[in-house]
């Protein structure tokens, strides 16, 4: 299997756990469009950071060339996956998005999730092989 993923993973781009991530980052863009003036410094900054951080952990990790390494990075990308929950269930609370966009939203961030714990699985599973 290890092989088969070399061969179709030329860049951290290739990763599907990123492309979801990059899909989320998108998303979260609209909504922050959508926040009012008020929440510039705090929801906004904290929505855009943790989107820009979701992929760029996982870019940095795929950078590192060392199981370990990765999987510490990529468990801080799925960290700032969760922190969107949050600030999502803040944005519907205060009215700032609908209900059904919470939705999708959680929709989006929870396939992000399961790719990404499926390639932080396949890391841990080459280390231990490697040992």
């Amino acid at each position: 299997m290890e092989n088969r993923i070399k061969d179709k993973i030329q860049s951290f781009e290739d990763l599907e756990c990123w492309k979801a991530c990059n899909e989320v980052k998108m998303f979260i863009a609209g909504i922050i469009k959508k926040l009012p003036a008020q929440e510039k410094y705090d929801l906004a900054d904290n929505l855009r950071r943790a989107s820009r951080s979701a992929t760029r952990n996982i870019a940095e990790g795929y950078g590192r060339f060392h199981f370990r390494e990765n999987i510490q990075f990529c468990r801080t990308s799925r960290g700032s996956l969760y922190e969107f929950i949050d600030d999502l269930i803040t944005c519907e609370f205060e009215n700032y998005i609908s209900k059904s966009e919470l939705d999708i939203g959680r929709e989006k961030i929870n396939k992000a999730l399961g790719l990404l714990n499926g390639y932080i699985n396949y890391l841990n599973r080459v280390l231990t092989e490697k040992k």
